[in-house]
């Protein structure tokens, strides 16, 4: 078993960062850096405390551009300690939370 660090950001879909979305800035940032991976995933709904626990969705009746997102980056616990600095200015409103996590199977 292999023990790697995990950061899940939390941002919102319309959130972004030198003209570009935050999810797409913290992708590409990471793949400079070398990290080994990350994952963007588009929330179907949510909420949070930013927009005062409103629901966004993607139901056709309720388009919302304001659908959660979730950035997972996953690497040795050096690599994560290198890339969290720059996520912490990035991720200006948003929620960051790092974990180490154990790898119980991996095909590459």
């Amino acid at each position: 078993m292999i023990t790697l660090e995990q950061l899940t950001i939390y941002i919102d879909e319309s959130d972004h960062w030198r003209g570009k979305p935050i999810y797409t800035a913290l992708l590409e940032e990471a793949r400079k850096m070398g990290i080994a991976g990350a994952t963007v995933m588009r929330g179907v709904e949510g909420f949070g405390i930013r927009q005062h626990r409103q629901i966004h969705t993607a139901n056709i009746l309720q388009l919302s551009s304001e659908l959660p997102m979730v950035v997972t980056v996953i690497d040795n616990a050096e690599a994560i300690a290198a890339l969290l600095p720059l996520v912490k200015e990035i991720v200006t409103m948003g929620l960051v939370i790092q974990e180490t996590v154990n790898v119980v199977h991996h095909a590459p």
